[in-house]
């Protein structure tokens, strides 16, 4: 039986016109759309991207068939979280509602009940009561225990089971919080979100740990609050990379690089634009140039859990958690290159490889899609060739591990005389861990002598340094060739000033 195109009316409910779609048989030329008609003995199946629809009716040769039918509707997406009634200037956000929450029973002479979650907002707090009472409940948040609390109007009756409705509260911007699971990340600052700067931030850090990622310190920031938050990471000593997910805004970028020059002992992760005008740092709405930093081009597409769609996200947090899996597997001194961005399906820029070329060198490092992997090409810090030794963000990271490292191994030396037996113990203290660092392969050079050299003798501690109770020691570093050493010094200062 010859087979006909079919037409079919499809409207969605999600507004717009009525479309028509043609279908054509399996093997027709005129069929080049990506709807087509797929004939399954007597039943014809018509399949695109949205919808199925099987008729088990055979249609007469040169038939045409006109039929209406409803696209699938799509699930709700949560409400976005919105400001809680305070009076704060760092106000907390409404998370996502937890609903029948069994707090305990009653018992006759008990009011009070502790919730699972802290803060708890004063809206939209439900309690049942055995069967279906539901008294007058007041919410309590106990800001030194970190425990909230309801207390009812009067006890239940004894074996009453009480179960609640409530709100939780995000932690209070510029509250630094220490998430190490994404499930700690959503109790504090919410789940997946239709809201752009929320939605940026839990992709960031759901990236993060799906790449690797171990620990995160994660804050909620505006503009005007950057300063006090890199304050409040300047105190913990194990951040080793620091980003603001979805952020262009060229004073922000400025002040993440500043902040991890001045402490020396972190890196800042950038996102580029989401159209790349050109790749030359401090042009075109590019941040300057800093050896300090890397930036990542083009952003990613990841399924977003909000809307059950596919959509566009910063890659810093992902990224990060690609440096995090490195230096877990590799060490601190692999290049966090050809590695697969897990969690990302697309790229929202294609690129080639001429087009890489032209950014790389400039520090732009780019994210392709090889042999259908999403992959980061490049470790460059931003500026690349012109940041000289420092060009690339491992040998930045490796420098920056190797100096802290020192500086914390000998902090012995304040209760120590400064004398030469001093100077000779941290000579051997210090070569022990270069020595181990060099045998890593984190070190170029066949030998200990190639790869790194200590000085702590009366050259770098002339008497009035000593007088001061200064000591000092240099050191070299082979990190880009044998014998070619990077320079640093660091001063420790003796008998406990």
């Amino acid at each position: 039986m010859e087979r006909k195109s079919f037409t079919f009316d499809v409207k969605s409910p999600f507004g717009g016109e009525t479309s028509k779609y043609t279908f054509f048989p399996e093997g027709d030329e005129r069929n080049t759309a990506p709807n087509s008609l797929e004939v399954e003995g007597d039943s014809f199946k018509i399949t695109d991207k949205t919808a199925t629809i099987t008729f088990t009716t055979a249609i007469p040769a040169g038939k045409k068939l006109l039929a209406t039918y409803t696209l699938p509707s799509q699930p709700t997406p949560p409400a976005p979280p919105t400001p809680a009634p305070q009076t704060s200037t760092n106000p907390r956000y409404v998370l996502q509602k937890v609903i029948g929450e069994v707090v305990g029973k009653g018992d006759g002479t008990k009011t009070k009940f502790a919730l699972s979650r802290y803060p708890v907002g004063n809206q939209g707090v439900a309690v049942t009561v055995g069967t279906g009472n539901q008294p007058t409940v007041t919410v309590n948040n106990d800001l030194e225990k970190q425990v909230s609390t309801i207390t009812l109007n009067s006890p239940p009756s004894a074996d009453a089971q009480i179960t609640v409705d409530y709100y939780p509260l995000s932690v209070a911007g510029g509250e630094v919080q220490l998430c190490t699971n994404f499930t700690e990340f959503k109790k504090s600052f919410g789940d997946f979100s239709t809201v752009e700067g929320q939605s940026n931030l839990a992709h960031a850090v759901y990236g993060f740990f799906r790449n690797g990622g171990t620990r995160c310190f994660v804050t909620w920031v505006a503009t005007k609050n950057i300063d006090t938050a890199l304050e409040d990471f300047a105190a913990i000593d194990e951040i080793a990379i620091v980003a603001a997910p979805g952020s262009t805004d060229l004073a922000t970028l400025g002040k993440l690089s500043d902040h991890c020059q001045a402490l020396g002992d972190r890196v800042a992760i950038f996102d580029a634009l989401r159209v790349l005008k050109s790749a030359e740092p401090g042009q075109d709405g590019n941040p300057g140039e800093s050896g300090y930093a890397a930036l990542y081009y083009p952003w990613i597409q990841v399924l977003d859990p909000a809307t059950n769609q596919n959509k566009y996200v910063p890659p810093s947090g992902h990224i990060a958690g690609v440096y995090a899996r490195v230096d877990a597997q590799r060490g601190v001194h692999k290049a966090p290159a050809n590695e697969v961005v897990l969690g990302a399906i697309g790229l929202e820029t294609a690129l080639t490889r001429a087009k890489q070329d032209g950014l790389n060198p400039k520090g732009v490092n780019c994210i392709r899609n090889l042999n259908g992997n999403i992959t980061v090409w490049g470790a460059r810090t931003w500026g690349g060739d012109d940041n000289g030794e420092f060009k690339y963000i491992n040998i930045r990271r490796l420098f920056n591990y190797l100096r802290e490292s020192i500086d914390e191994g000998t902090q012995w030396v304040v209760f120590e005389p400064n004398s030469p037996e001093l100077w000779a113990r941290v000579r051997r203290s210090v070569t022990a861990f270069l020595t181990m660092v060099w045998r890593s392969g984190a070190l170029f050079g066949a030998t200990p002598e190639e790869a790194f050299f200590v000085q702590c003798d009366a050259e770098t501690n002339p008497p009035e340094a000593r007088d001061a109770g200064q000591l000092n020691v240099k050191i070299g570093v082979a990190v880009v060739k044998p014998a070619e050493f990077v320079i640093f010094e660091l001063s420790q200062w003796s008998g406990g000033k």
